[in-house]
């Protein structure tokens, strides 16, 4: 590699940040990029029981709330992070006693939220310790295909959100015209993760694509979900969040100052039984409170 060692690649990248598809062009060795941070900030971490049942399973996900987003989404419920307005700096060591000490407390796995922006640290801590339980990457589906095969030897589960099909809502939204076609070829990657669970119901390996159906976007809805059960492969979970609560800074979109009704939810659903979807996991409609938003510790 003529001298060339792994940190020095992930350091070219963050001095002129092309991490992810943004491109932003910072030099996040010095200074916050388009995500709003430089290194790792961590908001919080714990026993989160309430991730899809296969990932809490009886004790929870060890999860960890990284600081920063690459979408940042005015709608988003952990908008404080999102934002970089919440979050303790870590180095790579101290993120890797972190993995140990919820390992420690029982966790069922690791989980990395929104981790994309702070992927040549995550590298960095998987190294130091890599947990002996399963690693989940969960994530705002916005990624290159580059990065995750970066990091993909570390990762069990994969838990993407795929928020929007259609370009005209992704612009609105998030900013993104290109985020289906980035996040459609992330999730097409990540589906090569072998599907592999315990008799008892506890996923150690796979993929969930998440979808949050939103208030008038049903139709948009069913077109990811057809999206879905023609082009990954059944092994692949789908789990429709109906658990969308104003929040954020939305006063600019004053269709999303409602939660969906039952009949927009239901129409999702249906499509998705229609579709054959054949592993799909669905909320009920008191999942939509502000409870199920953690409070943030840093």
């Amino acid at each position: 590699m003529n001298g060339v060692t792994e940190r020095d690649e992930w350091n070219g990248i963050l001095r002129s940040c092309t991490l992810c598809p943004v491109e932003c062009g910072a030099n996040r060795l010095e200074r916050v990029g388009a995500c709003g941070v430089s290194g790792i900030s961590v908001a919080k971490y714990y026993l989160h029981p309430f991730e899809e049942p296969c990932v809490s399973f009886e004790k929870g996900s060890g999860t960890i709330f990284f600081t920063g987003c690459n979408l940042r989404c005015p709608f988003c419920q952990n908008y404080e992070l999102s934002r970089a307005e919440r979050g303790k700096p870590l180095t790579p060591h101290e993120l890797a006693d972190i993995f140990k000490l919820l390992e420690d407390q029982g966790a069922e796995n690791i989980s990395l939220v929104t981790p994309t922006h702070v992927l040549p640290y995550l590298v960095r801590a998987l190294r130091i310790y890599k947990p002996k339980i399963p690693v989940v990457y969960n994530t705002g589906g916005y990624e290159k295909v580059s990065a995750l095969e970066a990091i993909d030897e570390f990762v069990d589960i994969y838990l993407p959100d795929l928020k929007f099909y259609s370009p005209t809502l992704s612009k609105r939204y998030l900013g993104r015209e290109d985020y289906f076609d980035i996040a459609s070829e992330a999730i097409e990657f990540m589906a090569k993760k072998p599907l592999n669970m315990t008799s008892g119901g506890k996923l150690l390996s796979g993929l969930i694509v998440r979808h949050l159906v939103m208030p008038l976007c049903s139709g948009d809805s069913k077109a990811i979900v057809k999206w879905f059960a023609n082009r990954l492969p059944k092994t692949a979970y789908l789990s429709l969040m109906r658990q969308y609560t104003p929040f954020g800074d939305i006063e600019k979109y004053p269709e999303l100052s409602r939660r969906i009704t039952a009949r927009e939810y239901d129409a999702v659903v249906d499509t998705a039984l229609a579709c054959g979807v054949e592993k799909l996991f669905v909320q009920d409609a008191d999942s939509a409170k502000t409870a199920y938003i953690p409070s943030w510790d840093f």
